[in-house]
Parts: structure tokens; C-alpha cells; sequence
């Protein structure tokens, strides 16, 4: 099983001597990690922050950089955050669970979301 994706950032993040760094790793979260994340005293005063935090956790490696901590991900350009939020989510399967149907006039089959939520 793969633990550890490699990706190469869009835009790429640019250090404070103005080096671009675009290559790097991101490992599969654990449940340690969103739940220790949603802990972090930041995340409890504002909890748009959980991103950063969780990847901060996950992204094990930026090339040429040292340490990968919130503020790194704070800096780094909104396409390059975007990518990362979407490759964290195909990495760690997190989408709902879908259903197989078939249409009973047409016989095409296609796939439903499940939701789980309770209404009323």
C-alpha cells in the first residue's frame, strides 16, 4: 500500500531569499492527525485554520526546505493551497460513498452519492 505521494506545486512556494520550491511528499493522515489538529489552539479560534494545521502535519517534504510548519503553509500561493487540499482529499479517499444504480428505462448505469444526514 502507498503511504507517500510525491506532487510538484503549480505555482510553488517562495522562501523569504525568494527561492521557489515546488517538489515534495505528502503521507496519508492518520486519525491522530485530524484529531490532534482539531486541538490546536488556532484551529479552536478559528476553525478555517484546520487546514493548515493538518497540512502541515501531512506534507512530510518541500524540497529545500526545512521543517514544514503552519507559517510555510500560510505563505504559499491560494492555487498552490488548492492543489494540496485536493490532492489530500484523493489521497485519503475522503469523499462520501457512492451507490451504483441502474435506470430502469434506459439501462444506463451511473453512481449516486449516499448521504448519511438526517433531515427534519
Amino acid at each position: 500500500m502507498q503511504t507517500v505521494y510525491d506532487f510538484t506545486l503549480p505555482k510553488g512556494y517562495m522562501d523569504s531569499n525568494g527561492e521557489l520550491h515546488r517538489r515534495g511528499k505528502m503521507r496519508l493522515a492518520t486519525a491522530g492527525d485530524e484529531i490532534s489538529a482539531t486541538r490546536d489552539p488556532r484551529v479552536l479560534q478559528n476553525p478555517s485554520y484546520l487546514t493548515i494545521v493538518v497540512l502541515s502535519r501531512v506534507i512530510t517534504e518541500l524540497e529545500g526546505v526545512q521543517g514544514i510548519s503552519a507559517t510555510v503553509i500560510e505563505r504559499l500561493f491560494t492555487a498552490d493551497l488548492a492543489y494540496l487540499q485536493d490532492m489530500y482529499q484523493r489521497i485519503n479517499d475522503v469523499e462520501p460513498p457512492t451507490l451504483t444504480a441502474v435506470c430502469p428505462d434506459c439501462g444506463k448505469t451511473f453512481e449516486v452519492p449516499l448521504n448519511f444526514t438526517r433531515e427534519g
